[in-house]
């Protein structure tokens, strides 16, 4: 498991990242990911918002619901972003499967004082164009349903770049990282405020 936390105080306002292999550095030092790297750089920047990075490879949405409740009680976190699902369509799991697992990690979040945001998933395009869909049509669907932000899938500008893509074609390289960061900084600060610091 993959956690990451950094600069922790009582007043700072905290981003759960509950993810898979995309957010986990999968094969690579786990302060080369990007949200390692997007902590870093917003404590450089006194942005008063710490990441907690519970990413853990080969996650599927059940395996996130089963680790929520007890990262919600212990990190408390003001935001959560869902990076979950692809596992969930490698596997070949019904859409209804996901969709009804996030829906109850949205529910979840809601009732722990929390706001959830959720990342669009896409797979590897041979699965089938009629699974692709429903699988990828859940996200919106979902976001527009429980009113939870919906954010573009971060690998979109990168799976196109070999150079960037590891050799399975699934996972980001760590040259890749800092791209990935820059992408998702503005994205997150659309939807998060820091708390105001105290004396």
């Amino acid at each position: 498991m993959l956690l990451s936390v950094c600069s922790l105080s009582g007043h700072a306002a905290t981003l759960l990242i509950l993810g898979d292999s995309l957010s986990a550095g999968y094969m690579m030092a786990a302060e080369q990911s990007w949200p390692a790297l997007l902590n870093q750089q917003w404590q450089s920047e006194k942005f008063n918002v710490t990441i907690i990075n519970s990413s853990i490879s080969g996650s599927t949405t059940q395996d996130g619901l089963a680790r929520l409740p007890a990262l919600l009680t212990r990190y408390k976190p003001d935001w959560v972003l869902i990076e979950l699902g692809a596992n969930d369509g490698i596997r070949g799991f019904p859409p209804a499967i996901p969709y009804k697992t996030l829906q109850k990690s949205i529910q979840l979040i809601q009732e722990n004082g929390g706001k959830p945001l959720l990342m669009q998933i896409r797979i590897p395009r041979n699965y089938g164009a009629a699974y692709i869909a429903k699988l990828e049509a859940i996200y919106p669907q979902l976001a527009e349903e429980t009113k939870t932000p919906l954010l573009p899938f971060f690998l979109e500008p990168i799976v196109t770049q070999p150079a960037l893509m590891m050799n399975d074609g699934i996972h980001p390289t760590a040259e890749a990282q800092p791209l990935i960061r820059n992408m998702m900084a503005p994205l997150l600060r659309q939807h998060i405020e820091p708390k105001e610091k105290t004396q």
